[in-house]
């Protein structure tokens, strides 16, 4: 049987923001000490009065509780509480101290001081317009939010989501997921399918209603997209969509053609005797991805043909000069590939490390400065496009800063219509662009323009969808230069010669007792012995030996997310390793204080930081309710609210490595990833390391990776289209 409890909440011990799971400390009327309450509680706040239904139970450690079923909220009556409740982080602009100031001047009228004669704030030493301002706001709006949020719990959303959703569509919350609560999986980053699923059949939807079906269509395609799928064949998506949505088939082929008529899809039939068509040779494409793929093959063959705006020059004279000006001598493959960028308007050179890409980029960077052309660099990362500018002494830019990308302007600023202004556009790292970013850069490129692609095709292929710089190079469109011998000084190195040996499908070789050895196995089978293994590698063995820093040279990478050794809970245990201590700010399961190593992990074109980037924790505000976050040099400020962009960084996937070099890498490698274990993962993995390359595990796990370059195939269609 249920009892009523009423009391006001003196601390929070923990919550899960994610799921609102709270564990609190409230003082009860006529009970002398704290009682512990535990339930889903929505955004619970120090000092707030809470009226509940519930039962006590007796936990086997933490002993008796008071499980909350439902209960509603009550803002505090007496001085104590209202101190306690505007000083806890509540609303932005008033920490406790200021929290104690504004109550000692207006006693328990405090709340109703700031409902109704806000502006009576500015009595209160330290509380200007400015403050007064925010404060309205933030109370406003947390009025507004409990509404929302109470809404949405009774139809099982969590608090977490709840925030996100009141700032997606704030005072239109409630309406647009009565209306349709499939909208929040297409609109709320955080927010998939599932989610608004759940919600909608709360809310009444029928599992067979269209309005589900067309979601769910869209949801496969975009979850087969992040799998790097950019169309899916027709028959096994009707089937895949059929399966998850557990509806009949005629359901989800009618979704279909509803999202076909309204433009969210198009099928188009590739008349192609390919091996996944097996019923028929539709290919199903999210819109935005058809519209990419067919102008990539269109715009790139339209800039092969036009002429060069860069006069033509004797490709023979111009290697002799530029080895003479660089005090070089170019091998063969590298002569012939300075020749077909002075030759050709659009050209790939792919090659692994130690193979002269860079020494290639600056020679042809030579000859066409002395030509006096506008030349551009770029690449996908920040951390790519800062190496190529150390490397090579020109400024090279992010593609998105290239193109000009802004929100508030409407997306790129750069396009057919308003180009780049170059003659010259060398593009580094090529493997990691995806096909809406190539269909983009495209876009923007100069019809006169040489167009250069330098890239590893042997890496992991883009994160997001689709294989272009290999479908290129298949394609046959256009000359490639392919580099594979390893210069002398590169020779010198185990990463180097390791690498490429696994790129051959052989076994890498380890000798600790070179004098100049690079690249160390350590073996171990145990998943527990592995995580102390690096723990110790990270924390002592590799800074004592080789004096690189702990957080800022050596970077752990690994194969997966979950698992002793995925990336979740490796970032756990070297956070407490390395920087231990209380504080902070919790973020459901994950907590972030200050010198924490944290990587954004969603393009934030606002803040100009993007998926992959790393950076440090340098200042954390309660009261103001924002984490500063030092990128490069840079300091770029987030809300609370924000922190889903962000995760942990002491480790990394091995996907989200791509485009960076690390001094150092550690790799956990064991048989327990073997789903995960393919060549070109390992290649990458091993690449990303400049002076020092340590896998820890077993040398058959090893085995089974090398040996396995059977990559996951992308349904593209790109490499037909230019053929």
């Amino acid at each position: 049987m249920l009892v009523n409890l009423q009391g006001q909440i003196e601390r929070i011990t923990y919550t899960n923001e994610e799921n609102g799971y709270t564990i609190a400390r409230l003082k009860v009327y006529g009970q002398r000490d704290l009682i512990t309450v535990v339930g889903n509680l929505m955004a619970p706040t120090p000092g707030e009065i809470l009226k509940m239904k519930g039962e006590w139970i007796s936990h086997p450690k933490y002993g008796e509780q008071f499980k909350v079923v439902f209960y509603n909220t009550a803002v505090p009556a007496t001085v104590y509480g209202i101190r306690k409740y505007l000083g806890s982080g509540l609303i932005k602009g008033v920490g406790p101290k200021i929290a104690e100031r504004i109550v000692a001047k207006f006693g328990d009228g405090t709340l109703d001081v700031i409902e109704d004669k806000i502006e009576t704030l500015d009595q209160v030493e330290g509380i200007g317009k400015k403050r007064i301002a925010m404060i309205r706001k933030a109370w406003e709006d947390q009025k507004e939010i409990r509404e929302v949020m109470l809404f949405l719990q009774t139809h099982g959303v969590s608090s977490g989501y709840a925030t996100k959703i009141f700032k997606q569509y704030g005072n239109d919350a409630i309406a647009v997921v009565q209306e349709n609560p499939y909208r929040l999986a297409m609109d709320i980053f955080g927010i998939g399918f599932i989610t608004a699923d759940s919600i909608a059949e709360k809310l009444g939807f029928a599992k067979d209603s269209p309005l589900r079906a067309e979601a769910g269509i869209l949801y496969v395609l975009h979850k087969l997209s992040d799998d790097g799928h950019v169309y899916y064949p027709y028959e096994p998506l009707i089937e895949k969509s059929r399966e998850i949505l557990d509806i009949e088939r005629e359901v989800v082929a009618d979704a279909v053609a509803r999202c076909v008529a309204d433009k969210k899809i198009v099928i188009e039939d590739l008349n192609e005797d390919l091996e996944e068509f097996r019923e028929n040779n539709k290919a199903v494409y999210l819109a935005k991805f058809h519209t990419c793929e067919t102008r990539i093959a269109i715009r790139l063959k339209l800039l092969i043909r036009v002429p060069k705006s860069v006069r033509q020059v004797d490709s023979e004279k111009a290697v002799e000069w530029v080895q003479q000006q660089l005090s070089i001598t170019l091998a063969e493959k590298q002569t012939e590939a300075v020749k077909c960028a002075l030759e050709s308007k659009v050209m790939v050179i792919t090659g692994g490390p130690g193979t002269g890409k860079t020494t290639i980029i600056n020679a042809v960077l030579k000859i066409f400065s002395k030509l006096d052309v506008r030349i551009m660099l770029a690449a996908p990362t920040g951390r790519a496009a800062k190496r190529m500018t150390e490397t090579t002494g020109h400024v090279a830019k992010t593609i998105h800063r290239l193109l000009e990308y802004s929100i508030a302007k409407g997306g790129f600023q750069k396009d057919n219509d308003r180009p780049l202004n170059c003659d010259l556009l060398i593009v580094d790292e090529a493997s990691m662009i995806d096909t809406i970013l190539m269909h983009h850069l495209l876009k923007a490129i100069p019809h006169g323009a040489t167009f250069i692609l330098v890239g590893d095709v042997n890496q992991l292929p883009s994160v997001g969808a689709g294989n272009v710089l290999n479908d290129i190079i298949e394609s046959g469109t256009v000359p490639v230069k392919e580099l594979n011998e390893i210069f002398r000084q590169a020779k010198e190195s185990q990463i180097i010669i390791n690498a490429h040996k696994i790129n051959e499908g052989i076994m890498p070789y380890f000798n600790p007792d070179l004098p100049k050895t690079d690249c160390y196995f350590i073996q171990q089978e145990d998943p527990e012995k592995v995580l102390d293994i690096i723990i110790r590698l990270v924390r002592d063995r590799i800074p004592g030996r080789f004096g690189f820093d702990t957080v800022n040279d050596i970077q752990v990478l690994t194969p997966m997310h979950k698992g002793i050794v995925g990336a979740g809970n490796l970032n756990m245990e070297l956070q407490k390793m390395l920087n231990p201590g209380e504080g902070g700010v919790a973020r459901g399961e994950r907590s972030y204080r200050v010198s924490d190593k944290v990587m954004q992990i969603k393009n934030n074109y606002d803040k100009e930081v993007y998926n992959g980037d790393i950076g440090r924790i340098t200042r954390i505000s309660s009261e103001d309710k924002e984490v500063i976050i030092t990128f490069d040099r840079r300091e770029v400020t987030y809300n609370f609210a924000d922190l889903d962009e962000i995760v942990l960084a002491y480790a990394v996937s091995v996907h989200k490595s791509q485009g960076s070099e690390y001094p150092a890498v550690v790799l956990p490698i064991l048989t327990q990833h073997f789903i995960l274990l393919q060549r070109n993962l390992i290649y990458t993995a091993v690449t990303r390391g400049r002076e020092l390359v340590v896998m820890v595990g077993t040398k058959k796990a090893l085995a089974i990776g090398v040996k396995n370059d059977k990559t996951q195939k992308r349904f593209t269609y790109l490499k037909h289209r230019l053929g």
